[in-house]
């Protein structure tokens, strides 16, 4: 996926969650589009280099969305979170996850389950085989030595909620999959956040012994471009 012309800026501020302050090189701070609602765990601290993409669309209160974050260690973030499945079906037309290839058909926040949810991505083979992918974008990098990455970073009912609807996906004889799509380069492993959200961890733990698969792959990004390029293991608890 490649970037359109990103504008470097300074982080000030983020607040009440879709909204930041920036400086930019010319000294003028402005006020930029946050898209991520998510605690944005280590990924908002002030004094930190953002990239910034700009709109043309007269009807938009800010003109400039944050895109990517780098962190004092050099690492980049991609804090679009709504990127993480735009990036997963790239991935797939690619051939990159070899795990969801074979599939002729692909569509994206089909409705279904009892607690109607959207699946992210749904497959089906010409055979007639479904394959129902939750995709997650994890940004949290818990343990700076391990490299290991949480998800996720603030409590999330809604995350356990869609765990339950893999699994019983997985119960009516489909496949599941739950799909970390990592945006975070300094991020080797993935596993569920158990210090901060101990119910969805052991949804999680669950829904792996239910035959929920598991996946994660991890982005190469910078200020041109972000696609993810490898996988990366998932750990079933938290090491750290």
């Amino acid at each position: 996926m490649q970037w359109p012309l990103l504008q470097p800026a300074l982080l000030l501020r983020r607040y009440k969650r879709f909204l930041a302050d920036v400086r930019l090189p010319n000294g003028e701070e402005i006020t930029v589009h946050c898209p991520n609602t998510g605690a944005m765990t280590g990924c908002d601290q002030p004094g930190s280099q953002v990239w910034l993409s700009t709109s043309d669309n007269p009807k938009r209160k800010y003109r400039h969305t944050w895109e990517l974050a780098q962190t004092a260690a050099g690492h980049w973030i991609g804090i679009h979170s709504a990127k993480a499945n735009a990036l997963v079906v790239e991935a797939i037309a690619s051939g990159l996850i070899a795990p969801l290839q074979g599939y002729s058909q692909l569509r994206t926040e089909q409705k279904y389950g009892d607690e109607k949810s959207r699946i992210d991505i749904w497959l089906q083979s010409a055979e007639g085989e479904q394959c129902f992918v939750e995709v997650k974008s994890v940004t949290l990098l818990a343990c700076a030595d391990s490299g290991l990455g949480v998800f996720p970073d603030a409590v999330s009912a809604r995350g356990s909620k869609h765990l339950r609807e893999l699994m019983m996906v997985k119960q009516q004889g489909h496949r599941a999959v739950l799909l970390f799509c990592v945006q975070h380069s300094g991020i080797r492993s993935v596993a569920p956040a158990d210090l901060i959200d101990s119910t969805y961890a052991d949804t999680f733990r669950e829904a792996l012994a239910a035959g929920v698969e598991v996946l994660a792959y991890r982005a190469d990004i910078n200020e041109r471009e972000i696609a993810l390029a490898r996988a990366v293991p998932v750990i079933a608890q938290q090491a750290c």
